[in-house]
This record gives structure tokens, sequence and C-alpha cells, in this order.
């Protein structure tokens, strides 16, 4: 991931601003679009701030997300806790959580951290499912508020919009430098000096924070909580292809394949429900033989290439 420029966040604050006023324009679908978008906007930025750089594929977004919506909804449910706190509580949960899954995890590289952190998701979703119905007697958890799309919109966007932030300081970071020789050759980072374990550590414990945060945001949506919907592989899978179709090169990336692949996935599942599932199938076809950089590589490809020919 390239270092972000002082231009790309004055652009992205516009953005935000911008965005802000979806919910006094539209209303029912369209808003509801709009918390969809912003919620895997927030996913997808905070996904790629580790994955990013370090071409690390995590597909542990839903262990993240599930943790942030399951405390949420244990908290207002089964103790009567306030919303604010218990969104406190998820985002230092998935913090620990994520940092004790890297301590024990980063070593490993390639094929071995994606089928883990898959089966990392699938363990927690199970755990929670047999604690709840062994020892809760329930199945699933009450979040009631007051709180409408729209609040949850703008909630969200502030959550994606301190991701972008953060990124973009981390981008211009020693840290991020480290990163990104990391990822470039880690045998390389760790010869000059670089704590390898320790960077990663720290950006993946970022993204778990993130995570939590969305899917405590997330959770009074819904009302009632269930383990099989915060916990769903589905959403790991959707994080990772709008981070990638969007293009992991630079931090806005995302945003590029976030809302494109929304409206198609939306648009196939509402028609041809029976078929949704192979548009996943589909969208990494596309990625991995048409797009491997994405919408915002194949872009700058096409400049670098005028540039040339020019």
């Amino acid at each position: 991931m390239k270092p972000a420029t002082v231009q790309e966040l004055i652009w992205a604050g516009v953005l935000v601003a911008l965005a802000a006023f979806w919910p006094m324009m539209s209303n029912g679908y369209w808003l509801g679009i709009g918390v969809d978008v912003m919620m895997y906007t927030a996913l997808a930025t905070s996904w790629m701030l580790f994955s990013g750089p370090t071409h690390y594929i995590s597909l542990a977004s839903a262990a993240f997300f599930g943790v942030g919506g399951f405390v949420v909804g244990s908290g207002m449910s089964d103790y009567d806790a306030s919303f604010w706190s218990m969104l406190a509580l998820s985002a230092v949960i998935g913090g620990v959580l994520a940092a004790l899954i890297g301590l024990a995890t980063l070593r490993l590289s390639g094929v071995y951290f994606v089928i883990f952190t898959l089966g990392l998701a699938e363990m927690i979703r199970n755990l929670v499912s047999w604690v709840q119905n062994n020892f809760l007697g329930s199945r699933g958890l009450y979040v009631l508020t007051d709180f409408t799309d729209a609040h949850l919109y703008w909630m969200l966007l502030v959550t994606a919009g301190c991701v972008y932030l953060l990124g973009w300081i981390i981008s211009r970071s020693r840290l991020g430098f480290a990163l990104r020789i990391i990822g470039g050759d880690e045998t390389v980072a760790r010869h000059v000096g670089i704590n390898t374990a320790t960077a990663k550590v720290i950006l993946f414990t970022t993204t778990g924070v993130f995570g939590a945060i969305v899917g405590a945001i997330i959770a009074p949506r819904w009302s009632y909580i269930e383990p099989n919907q915060v916990f769903s592989p589905q959403l790991s899978f959707f994080v990772v292809i709008m981070a990638l179709l969007g293009g992991s090169g630079r931090l806005w990336g995302p945003v590029v394949g976030v809302i494109p692949f929304l409206l198609i996935w939306n648009w196939v599942d509402s028609n041809f429900s029976n078929q949704s599932i192979l548009v996943l199938g589909v969208a990494f076809l596309v990625i991995v033989y048409f797009l491997p950089h994405g919408f915002v590589g194949r872009i700058e490809q096409l400049r670098a290439s005028a540039r040339g020919r020019s």
C-alpha cells in the first residue's frame, strides 16, 4: 500500500462531509444501502490497514464483527447495560482478541494463515452457540434502542473516517514503511532490524478493534442477535472481495470496490437468490484473472501506459 498524500486526505474529508448528507436525501431502501456501504467501507478499509501492506489475507473479519455484536447484545439483554459502554467494551475485547491471535499465529503465512483465520471465525461462532444453548438457555439476544438507520449511518461514517485517518497517519509513518518492507520480503525486513512480529500484531490489533466497533454499531439495526448471523463467514469473504476489487494499493481503494459490489449483490440476491453464492465465485475469478490489482491498480496502469506513449 502506497503512502497516502495530503491531497488524498483533503479529498477524503470532502467526501465524508458530503456523505453526511445522505440520510437527509434518502430513506427506506437507499438509506439501508447507505448503511451497508458505510459498514463495509469501515470493515474493508480496516482490513486493508493490515492485509494491504503485509499481503496477509485475513478471513477473521466475521470473528471481530461478531464479538462486537455479541458483546452489545449480551450487555444490553442480560445486564441492562448502556449501548455506549458496551460499544467501548466491544472495542477493547476485539483488540485483545486480535492481539492474542496475532501473537499466536502471525508466524504463519500464505494459505496457512488464510485457513486459520477462517477456522477461527467458525470456531468462535460454534463456541458461542454451544455456550448459549447449554448454559444461557436461549439462542438469541435482544438489542432494543431508539437508534434509526440514519443514526447508525452517521456512526458508521465517523468510524470509517477514523479508520481512514488512522491509515493515512500509519502509511506516512515509520510503521507504515516497515510494513511495506515486510510485504515485499519479510526476511529482508528482519535482516534490516525491523521487529516484524510487533509491527504485524499492532496492525492486526487495529483491525480487530474497528471490526468489533462496526459489529457493535450494527447490532441495534438487527434488534435480535443470533450467532449464525453476526459470525457469518460470508461477511469475511465480502470484506476481502470488496477490498481487493477496489484495490489494495491505495488506502481509498476499498471504497471503489464496496459500492459496485454491494449494488450488484443486492440486485442478484433480490432477483436470483438461489444463484447469489455464484456471485462470490465470479467475483473471485474476475479479481484473480482480470483485476489482480483492483480497479485502482488498473486505472493507474492505464495512466502509466498513456504517459509512456506520450
